[in-house]
């Protein structure tokens, strides 16, 4: 008859210390067996524990394993000290040589439950998942009541794919302790795995039976049946459930989610609804169904559902600066500018510490060209996020814009020492100092920070036009004026201001005709009436020999607006002046 240290062999391991006297002769093997421990060293071993463990609870983790390898080396068998020298292994993720310490350590006392469980760990790092059978082997006869060991051996052998023995674990799990959620769900996936739809479905069933008004084990029968191709039993029992709880979340976006795979969008849009109207459905699994309507957006009709379900969402969650931030998003893609920057200015003001809602608001403003609004909100948003790259850009061009440019010139070099990776941000700002400089006449800072502008993005369309318009102006390099305007004519097609630029570098070139062909276009495709466009249309007529032409157009440009005594003089003298 085996005794208690008669374990299963594949547990079974020599000792370190017999591994290390292999080489000698039988009879110095046993004399180094059977030597007693001398009163010194017990005393030694005792005070080397000790302080290992002292040296452990500081963290120092290298001096306390010498110790306890000091320890092994006084005492071999010293389970004590393997187990804490492989903790510190495994502290270290040397799962390794902490398996072959504790493979030792229950060799030598196979009662201990702790030892065994270190070595579970271990095994399962090392993904030793025979050997870790095992080890629940020996758990479950230690302490045959807890019911986690039970559990973990079914789960080890459902990772080795040994599903029917994985079912034995979990049966003999639910004999204990009957069938609860976890062993519920164990069994749902083997089931499932082995197309036994039926045995998965009565495991539910009878948990139904068990919990009539549990709303979890219909919504677990439906997704069962819905997902293997039985809809119709799916919607039977969300029907049911329905019947027991008709205000629960969860339940309509099941509901939602069959009616969808019917192909019923007014059936799954009126469950959608009905969920979203449900206080205690979670706001972010809401959030996050709008947020699947974003990529359908070219099609009128999923904007028309995703903002319906925003405005359900606001009525449903007042308090909460989550949806109105999603509202305002939902209305923006529609285009409603100014009811966006309502709802985007109610979320801040339940919750201002949401960074993209305040650059969102900006953004918006700067649209509607509220200058004043986007300098203060800006601002707002930088005394709470100041290193925000973005917003230090957003406020330096609304400086710009408001002929501010001290100021602008602050923030937009605020926005490059902050930002060193985003290209596209880099581009843009060095794009907007070089329209700051030249409004500073400083051109060659201007021209330099066009140049870096096209050095971080070669299609930046904008610097590519303001950059040839102002060497135009100043009549320097006109060929590499003339090609990056027509580069910036391809990159954005029927721009008004970028086909008048062109137009005008070609003027300086006095190719006429060819200008002439652009300024019509500019005329054609610009909405604002530009009184710059018709004067230029009047100085290439008259080049082009049409002064009857030149006259009326430059009479045009002072009508729509352009008054300066230039002008004037084209006018009076027709002809046209520099």
């Amino acid at each position: 008859m085996r005794t208690g240290r008669q374990i299963a062999g594949i547990f079974l391991m020599v000792p370190a210390f017999a591994m290390a006297q292999a080489g000698k002769t039988d009879s110095t093997l046993l004399a180094a067996k059977s030597r007693s421990m001398t009163q010194m060293d017990s005393l030694v071993e005792k005070q080397l524990f000790f302080s290992a463990l002292g040296e452990k609870a500081i963290d120092n983790y290298g001096h306390a394993a010498e110790l306890f390898t000091r320890v092994l080396q006084t005492d071999p068998n010293n389970d004590a000290a393997m187990y804490e020298l492989a903790a510190i292994k495994k502290h270290q993720d040397n799962y390794h040589d902490a398996q072959a310490l504790m493979e030792h350590a229950v060799t030598i006392s196979p009662d201990n439950e702790w030892y065994w469980l270190s070595l579970a760990e271990c095994y399962e790092k090392n993904n030793s998942l025979v050997k870790l059978e095992g080890v629940f082997d020996e758990l479950i006869r230690i302490n045959p009541d807890k019911s986690e060991y039970y559990f973990d051996k079914g789960k080890t052998y459902f990772l080795e794919k040994k599903y029917d023995d994985a079912l034995k674990a979990y049966d003999l799990l639910q004999q204990m302790n009957g069938l609860d959620d976890n062993v519920l769900a164990a069994k749902q996936k083997i089931y499932l795995i082995q197309g036994k739809i039926d045995l998965a479905v009565a495991d539910i069933n009878r948990m139904i039976a068990d919990n009539p008004s549990q709303m979890r084990y219909y919504l677990l029968l439906a997704e069962v049946y819905n997902s293997n191709g039985y809809s119709d039993k799916a919607f039977k029992a969300l029907q049911d459930a329905e019947k027991i709880d008709p205000n629960n979340g969860q339940l309509h976006l099941a509901l939602a989610d069959i009616y969808r795979d019917k192909k019923n969008a007014d059936g799954c849009f009126n469950e959608l609804k009905l969920a979203f109207a449900i206080p205690d459905l979670d706001i972010d699994q809401k959030i996050k169904i709008l947020g699947g309507y974003i990529p359908k957006f070219p099609d009128p009709n999923a904007k028309s559902c995703a903002l319906v379900l925003s405005k359900i969402l606001i009525e449903t969650h007042p308090t909460d600066s989550k949806a109105f931030a999603v509202y305002g998003d939902m209305l923006y893609q529609t285009d409603d500018y100014k009811n966006a920057e309502d709802a985007y200015k109610k979320s801040i003001m339940l919750d201002g510490n949401h960074y993209e809602v305040r650059e969102q608001l900006v953004r918006i403003e700067l649209s509607n060209n509220e200058i004043d609004n986007a300098i203060k909100d800006g601002q707002d948003a930088l005394s709470l996020f100041p290193n925000q790259a973005w917003m230090n850009y957003l406020v330096g061009i609304t400086y710009v814009q408001k002929k501010q440019l001290d100021k602008g010139l602050s923030y937009l070099k605020n926005t490059i020492s902050i930002e060193t990776d985003d290209k596209d941000l880099l581009s843009l700002t060095y794009s907007a100092l070089g329209d700051l400089y030249h409004g500073q006449k400083d051109d060659k800072n201007s021209d330099n920070a066009y140049q870096k502008a096209l050095t971080y993005n070669p299609d930046n369309a904008f610097a590519l036009n303001n950059f040839a318009y102002y060497l135009s102006i100043r009549g320097d390099d006109l060929d590499k004026a003339a090609q990056m305007a027509a580069h910036a004519n391809e990159l954005q097609p029927n721009t008004a201001s970028f086909e008048d630029t062109y137009a005008w570098i070609l003027f300086k070139q006095k190719k006429y005709a060819d200008a002439k062909s652009w300024i019509e276009k500019a005329i054609l495709h610009d909405k604002t009436s530009s009184a710059v466009q018709m004067e230029h249309y009047g100085d290439i007529m008259f080049y082009l020999g049409d002064t009857n032409a030149a006259v009326e157009n430059w009479k045009k440009a002072r009508s729509i607006g352009e008054q300066s005594p230039l002008l004037d003089r084209k006018i009076n003298e027709r002809k046209y002046i520099e």
